[in-house]
């Protein structure tokens, strides 16, 4: 009778299985032996048990199956065209860059925590030196700053007041060098004044121009009278004035 299949399984008991393994093993050994024989083939076996001891065989040497293995690998690779080479240089590039900046941007807020007063823990006494100079270096240059900002700020004062100063010296000079010239007198007032030097009165040229201002020039309009004639008008009532008040004065 013929032997019968046995379950392709993990061997439970310890004993049977490293019988087994002893027995298989020398026969896989046994068969690449003859089968590199036979066919004039190159054949290497590497046997690792449990345990972990090695058991090898190799019809031309292991190192040389090794590397010729290697090297049928490698050529079977396929090869990458250029486009695709030179994108995954690029994407190196790009993950490099991206773990530097990572890195610069870490060392930087450690160095933004220190000069903060925190997280000094693992400084030394020479690291804690070049902090306190930093922080001096940066105290100073912020001072500075300031100093400068309040010199600018005068500086534009002052040169505000110049400007004001030059602007009023220009205004002065040109009032001397322009004086101001009196308006010419209207035809109407011009004939009140004559009429008064032939009476023997004597009156300021301007009083009828200040009774214009006044408001005398809307009156005429208003009564519709010539100007002529409002003037003679108003030197009879100056002149009755007047005489009234003489009279008075002597009954006095």
């Amino acid at each position: 009778m013929g032997r019968g299949k046995i379950e392709i399984k993990r061997i439970e008991n310890a004993n049977s299985r490293q019988v087994t393994f002893s027995k298989r093993r020398a026969g896989l050994l046994k068969k690449a032996q003859e089968l590199a024989i036979l066919c004039d083939a190159e054949v290497a076996v590497i046997i690792f048990s449990n345990t972990g001891k090695l058991f090898e065989f190799s019809s031309s040497g292991m190192k040389h199956t090794l590397s010729r293995y290697n090297r049928c690998i490698e050529s079977s690779e396929t090869p990458i065209d250029g486009h695709k080479a030179e994108y995954l240089h690029l994407q190196k590039q790009e993950h490099e860059e991206v773990d530097n900046l990572r890195d610069e941007i870490t060392t930087l807020q450690m160095k933004q925590l220190q000069l903060l007063g925190k997280d000094l823990t693992g400084l030394g006494f020479k690291e804690l030196q070049n902090l306190e100079q930093q922080l001096n270096e940066g105290l100073l240059l912020v001072k500075e700053k300031k100093l400068l900002m309040e010199q600018l700020e005068q500086s534009r004062e002052q040169r505000a007041m110049l400007e004001n100063e030059t602007l009023r010296r220009q205004v002065s000079e040109l009032r001397c060098l322009f004086p101001p010239v009196d308006c010419p007198l209207p035809a109407y007032l011009e004939y009140c004044s004559l009429e008064k030097k032939k009476a023997g009165i004597r009156v300021p040229d301007v009083a009828c121009n200040s009774e214009i201002e006044r408001g005398d020039s809307d009156t005429t309009l208003h009564l519709g009278l010539p100007s002529h004639v409002y003037c003679k008008r108003k030197e009879a009532e100056r002149d009755t004035h007047s005489n009234d008040s003489g009279s008075q004065m002597g009954l006095l």
